[in-house]
C-alpha cells in the first residue's frame, strides 16, 4: 500500500513540475528555486524505488536484471552523445518494457538515466524530468495488447516508439521552456495571458526548437526496433523464462505451465 501511495505521490508531484506554467500565477523567483525542486523531487523519485523493493514488488532476480539493463540503455545513450537527435538507447527500453512489464520498464527508465547522466556529466535540474517522462513513456508501453506477436508486434512497437520519442521531445521542451526564451519575447510563458495562449506560445516554441532533435530521435527508435526488434525480443524473453523473472516478482507464465 505505501508504495503504491507513494507512486501516485510521486507522479502527481511530476506532473506538477511539467504543467505548472499552464496553471501558474508567476514564474518562480530564481533559478535556485527550480534546482531546489528538481532535487527535492529526484529524492522522492529515489524514495519510491526503494520502497517498491523494500515491499518486493521487484525480487532480487527482477533488480539485478533492471540493473544489466539500465548499464545497457546507458551505454547505448552514450554513443549518441554530442549527436543531434540520435539517442539509441529508447529501443531497448521499449524492449526490455514489452517482456518485462510496466512494472519493470518504469524502474528501469529511471535507473538508465540516472546512470548515464553520472557517466557523462549530464546531471542538472533537467535530470529529475528526465527520468521521469521517461518512466511515464515506459508505462505507455504497456497499452500494446499483449496477445501480438510475431510481425504486428514489432510494427505496433514500432510506431509506439516512434510516437513516445516525439512526445519525450515534447515534455523535456515544457520544463524547459519557461526558463529558455526569457520573459520578454513572443515565445516567452507569461502567467497573465491566458491558459490557450500560453498553450499556443509553448507549441510554436517547440516547433521552432526541436524538431531537428525530436524526428531523428522517432526515425531512429522506429528503425531499430524494425531493424531489430525480433531477435532482441526472443532473446530478452529467453533470459525472462531462465533466470524465472517477471514484472511482479513471480515465475513467468511459461514455467508455470
Amino acid at each position: 500500500m505505501r508504495s503504491k501511495i507513494l507512486f501516485l505521490f510521486a507522479n502527481g508531484l511530476g506532473l506538477v513540475a511539467f504543467l505548472w506554467p499552464f496553471f501558474s500565477i508567476s514564474i518562480p523567483a530564481s533559478l535556485f528555486e527550480r534546482t531546489s525542486f528538481s532535487i527535492f523531487l529526484g529524492f522522492v523519485a529515489i524514495l519510491m524505488i526503494a520502497t517498491q523493493i523494500s515491499d518486493q514488488l521487484l525480487d532480487s532476480k527482477t533488480v539485478a536484471v533492471i540493473g544489466v539493463l539500465a548499464a545497457l540503455i546507458a551505454a547505448l545513450r552514450l554513443l549518441g552523445a554530442g549527436a543531434i537527435g540520435v539517442e539509441p538507447m529508447w529501443f531497448l527500453l521499449i524492449l526490455a518494457t514489452r517482456v518485462f512489464g510496466v512494472r519493470v520498464g518504469y524502474p528501469l527508465a529511471f535507473i538508465a538515466f540516472g546512470v548515464s547522466a553520472l557517466l557523462s556529466g549530464g546531471v542538472g535540474p533537467w535530470l529529475t524530468f528526465q527520468m521521469f517522462a521517461a518512466g511515464w513513456l515506459a508505462i505507455s508501453v504497456g497499452l500494446i495488447p499483449k496477445r501480438l506477436r510475431d510481425r504486428s508486434e514489432i510494427v505496433w512497437l514500432a510506431i509506439c516508439g516512434a510516437i513516445v520519442s516525439l512526445i519525450y521531445g515534447a515534455a523535456m521542451d515544457l520544463q524547459l521552456w519557461p526558463w529558455l526564451v526569457g520573459t520578454d519575447t513572443q515565445l516567452s510563458f507569461n502567467p497573465d495571458i491566458g491558459l490557450l495562449a500560453n498553450t499556443m506560445r509553448f507549441i510554436t516554441f517547440h516547433f521552432a526548437t526541436a524538431m531537428a532533435w525530436d524526428i531523428p530521435r522517432s526515425l531512429i527508435t522506429a528503425t531499430l526496433i524494425l531493424l531489430s526488434g525480433k531477435p532482441i525480443l526472443n532473446s530478452l524473453r529467453r533470459a525472462q523464462v531462465r533466470l524465472n523473472v517477471s514484472e511482479r516478482g513471480k515465475e513467468p507464465a511459461a514455467l508455470s505451465k
